[in-house]
């Protein structure tokens, strides 16, 4: 089975004075390439800490963590930096766009990072045109739409060609009808690129568009799902 994130019996612990905060308690599943799968789960489930953790923002307490064939999991800062920037794009509730920057160098700011010079202003223009932006790369985000300026976040996140485009309530801060473009715009390059996609969020809308749904309570794994009968492959 090729998988593209195995987590294996991660832990998460937090210390906020002299309490103990156990976020994740020993939490284990493998996810395929070109999966879209979603985690669901209640205030407080750990959801956000399985995200950090998947995203090589933060480090497990224990556990392991293996990311497109690499063991990520006892990384130090910098190469957990490189890891992120490598393998993994980012999707917003809001957007972290830079705000006096023009689409285009918003969009660049990964290949920036990794170092690219060469090339690297057409990746960023043919990213935008791929999410139907090529005519605002000009524009900064206070002269676009929230739909536009997710576009352009959406656009940041696969410039660098990732294993993975992780999204965390991409739709939260849009109304239902950007909300449902911009899912199908994720869900569209999943088929296009085969990029696997993996999905935070509250709305069990977003959840059944996804083909596994992934639920979390107390830290623990409540549920792995089964592909739903609609979308498996």
């Amino acid at each position: 089975m090729d998988w593209v994130i195995e987590a294996r019996d991660l832990v998460k612990t937090y210390k906020m004075g002299e309490v103990l905060v156990e976020a994740l308690r020993g939490v284990s599943f493998n996810i395929r390439r070109g999966e879209v799968v979603s985690i669901m789960g209640p205030s407080g489930s750990g959801k956000s800490t399985m995200m950090n953790t998947l995203g090589c923002l933060d480090r497990p307490t224990a556990g392991e963590y293996i990311l497109d064939g690499e063991s990520v999991a006892s990384l130090n800062d910098d190469q957990l930096a490189s890891v992120r920037n490598r393998k993994i794009g980012f999707v917003f509730q809001s957007f972290n766009l830079l705000s006096r920057q023009t689409a285009i160098t918003n969009v660049e700011l990964p290949l920036r990072y990794s170092g690219m010079n060469d090339g690297r202003r057409a990746r960023a223009m043919e990213a935008l045109q791929a999410v139907g932006l090529g005519d605002r790369m000009t524009h900064r985000p206070y002269e676009l739409s929230g739909g536009q300026q997710q576009r352009v976040a959406v656009a940041r996140a696969i410039v660098n060609n990732p294993a993975i485009i992780m999204a965390d309530e991409p739709t939260g801060n849009l109304d239902s009808k950007v909300g449902k473009e911009i899912m199908n715009l994720l869900l569209n390059l999943n088929k296009e690129l085969g990029t696997t996609l993996i999905i935070v969020t509250h709305d069990p809308t977003i959840a059944e568009q996804t083909q596994r749904v992934i639920r979390l309570r107390d830290g623990l794994l409540e549920s792995s799902g089964e592909q739903l009968e609609g979308m498996k492959q």
